[in-house]
């Protein structure tokens, strides 16, 4: 997937009223101090942060694609948002943080990443004692989700006590997930049923 390709086009009806469903859940899920620092990985054009960046004193958004960080910034400037700061970093294929956050929240990222382990460790090492981790994406699909990329490399959603133990055996505690939201994709003209759960832990 060419996501330096879709970023023009990225912010469709549906992945906006997504995105406000998604930050709320999240809000709604963890306590929030007006100090914290957060950090979204794979942010995309950060239609999730939108919804949520007054709630925090600062968020570094970060994302592998350089044309979804351009649109993001043009974005953070044309609305003169100033506690939000896009990055463009690939923490899966050897780019670093020197930074560490009370918070690390990613919607619809993680099945696009093959190490899920090794993103995950990333994770612990880049919070804060007592910090939140939390994850939305797909519960786990036949593959008819991503039907129209066939240069799609990632997972086909994922089973949440299977992720649950990732994120145990990589030293996270307090780890609860649960279905918020199901929806419809119409992919080469057909529906495509799907689901997405939250998962949120403590390091």
């Amino acid at each position: 997937m060419n996501f330096d390709e879709e970023a023009k086009n990225w912010d469709t009806d549906k992945k906006v009223k997504r995105a406000k469903v998604v930050a709320q859940e999240i809000i709604n899920s963890i306590e929030i101090d007006k100090n914290y620092s957060a950090m979204e990985f794979g942010c995309g054009t950060g239609l999730v942060s939108f919804n949520i960046y007054d709630k925090f004193k600062k968020i570094t958004l970060i994302d592998s694609s350089k044309g979804m960080i351009d649109v993001l910034n043009s974005k953070i400037k044309e609305h003169k948002i100033h506690n939000m700061i896009g990055k463009h970093l690939d923490l899966c294929n050897g780019d670093s943080m020197d930074e560490s956050f009370d918070v690390i929240y990613n919607s619809m990222a993680l099945h696009h990443i093959e190490d899920i382990k090794g993103i995950v460790k990333k994770f612990y090492e880049l919070l804060n004692y007592d910090g939140y981790l939390c994850i939305v994406d797909l519960n786990e699909e036949d593959g008819s989700f991503h039907g129209d990329h066939h240069d799609f490399h990632g997972h086909n959603g994922f089973k949440q006590e299977k992720l649950k133990k990732v994120l145990e055996d990589a030293g996270f505690r307090k780890v609860e997930s649960k279905t918020f939201y199901q929806d419809i994709k119409v992919v080469e003209g057909n529906n495509v049923n799907y689901s997405l759960f939250l998962m949120v832990a403590r390091k």
